[in-house]
């Protein structure tokens, strides 16, 4: 590993990023928590009066900023409750503005923190089944196992996906290709 001359960073970003939280966009909340998370590090604190600005503001946010707060609490495991029901309830109704990438960041969030979101997924599903062919197969993969895990099955979901890999096999590896059959079958596709 590499000697950092300052290795208690972090914390001083911590405690800037605090004085300075009634200036930051959505934007600059939600890439301080990705960076937070990118490095391994994690500020409860800051993450705590970020949720409470977002919850004042979730209107501001666009899909990338959700998609990233989720990411960015979830992969730091700091519990936020209400920060996944209020961004799941946010994203419901415009989850057509979120890209693959950001659809798939969401689910993956979700499952992470085993937070169950029914109607999200549910909206989720509604939208893959019209968009499938914009997602690429990671993101397929991402989502098909997000599903799997927190036990939202929808069987024409399933069926689509199936369709998909049989129609893109090509484009998935041998990773992405094992997760969503693994997916499927957790899902009970294919079961008699």
């Amino acid at each position: 590993t590499t000697e950092h001359p300052f290795p208690d960073a972090f914390d001083g970003i911590s405690n800037l990023a605090l004085r300075r939280l009634n200036k930051f966009t959505p934007q600059a909340m939600s890439n301080i928590v990705w960076a937070f998370a990118k490095a391994g590090r994690s500020s409860p604190l800051l993450f705590d009066k970020i949720a409470d600005m977002a919850l004042l503001g979730l209107d501001e946010f666009d899909s990338q900023s959700i998609a990233t707060l989720a990411w960015a609490y979830a992969k730091t495991k700091h519990p936020s409750q209400h920060l996944f029901d209020k961004l799941s309830t946010h994203s419901i109704s415009r989850i057509h503005e979120f890209n693959p990438q950001h659809i798939s960041n969401l689910v993956w969030a979700y499952a992470s923190v085993k937070h169950s979101s029914p109607e999200l997924f549910q909206q989720i599903s509604e939208d893959l089944l019209l968009r499938i062919h914009n997602f690429n197969a990671q993101s397929i993969a991402n989502i098909v196992w997000a599903f799997a895990v927190t036990g939202q099955h929808s069987e024409a979901l399933n069926d689509k996906i199936a369709e998909t890999l049989l129609l893109r096999h090509d484009d998935f590896n041998s990773h992405s290709f094992s997760n969503t059959v693994w997916a499927l079958a957790i899902s009970g596709y294919g079961s008699s």
